[in-house]
């Protein structure tokens, strides 16, 4: 039988009766190459190109054999991520890390895949992750599709979260935070410049029904004689404003739900002059009762 390869890392296995004056030599040679699927360290740079094939050499050194790959370079042009493909037909592991530098405003995803497949897995700036192929597909076993990043290497700004996550020691951001969901902070929040509260605008109705998980600050319009609702999802301790205005006709009336409570127990009565705007100042004393003030004459 002569001599062939193995199919994952490409070793020589030995015909019978072949090199007969050298087969040391193609032994010690086996044995560095399997010292590189186990323990090498291979830096792949990338560049201006969108993909990079990582090198898959029968009997010798390649970049795809290596145990661990550190992923270099800044993606040039208009790339926002490159593709990094592995060798078909190979299953293997991987220990990989995305070093490649943030490029302006570009993601700089490395974006993991079999040659000739289109399944793949993505790895964020600053990602290290373990990885594997077999061949056709690639996945990862850090959890989740891979949102349980090592983020003690990775930049926070690229690590999608999922689930409940607690965040420890000081951080600081410098751009733009957007939070869609509640957030919860055990102690206190220094905020050196201007908070923008959004402005919810409520449907205006015979019963205008105020969300209080959409935000804080609200605004309605009233087209006729209305009354305001108890507010859902109130919080003990959360306070805001309800923003008041009346439409081009104006004499709108505004009677309230027992849920609002008022100075002396007595409703307040607003500007009803066409266009004119009251704010109805509260804070929820618990999520059913809602302590209220009314600020109007505005000019």
């Amino acid at each position: 039988m002569p001599s062939t390869d193995t199919t994952n890392i490409r070793l020589t296995k030995q015909g019978d009766g072949d090199n007969a004056n050298t087969w040391g030599e193609i032994l010690n040679n086996v044995l560095s190459l399997v010292d590189q699927a186990v323990g090498s360290y291979t830096t792949i740079t990338v560049g201006a190109t969108s993909s990079v094939a990582l090198t898959e050499n029968q009997g010798s050194a390649d970049q795809s054999r290596s145990a661990i790959l550190e992923i270099a370079g800044t993606v040039g042009g208009t790339h926002t991520s490159i593709f990094v493909y592995l060798p078909a037909g190979a299953a293997k592991t991987y220990a990989i890390k995305n070093a490649v530098s943030a490029n302006t405003t570009a993601s700089d995803a490395v974006i993991l895949r079999v040659a000739g497949q289109t399944q793949n897995v993505t790895i964020p700036t600053g990602g290290v992750g373990y990885f594997f192929t077999n061949g056709t597909s690639v996945d990862t076993l850090n959890a989740a599709g891979f949102s349980a990043i090592t983020t003690t290497q990775a930049d926070a700004k690229y690590v999608a979260l999922a689930g409940s996550q607690t965040v420890t020691g000081a951080k600081t951001f410098t751009s733009a935070v957007t939070m869609t969901g509640n957030a919860a902070f055990t102690g206190s929040v220094q905020v050196s410049t201007a908070v923008n509260v959004n402005t919810v605008t409520l449907t205006d109705a015979a019963s205008i029904v105020p969300s209080f998980d959409a935000g804080n600050t609200f605004v309605v319009t009233l087209g006729g004689n209305r009354t305001l609702a108890a507010p859902t999802s109130a919080n003990i301790g959360q306070s805001g404003s309800i923003r008041i205005i009346q439409d081009a006709t104006g004499s709108r009336t505004l009677s309230y739900n027992s849920a609002y409570q008022f100075v002396s127990g007595s409703a307040p009565t607003m500007d009803t002059s066409a266009g004119a705007q009251s704010i109805l100042v509260f804070s929820c004393r618990s999520a059913t009762t809602i302590d209220a003030v009314m600020l109007h004459d505005f000019k």
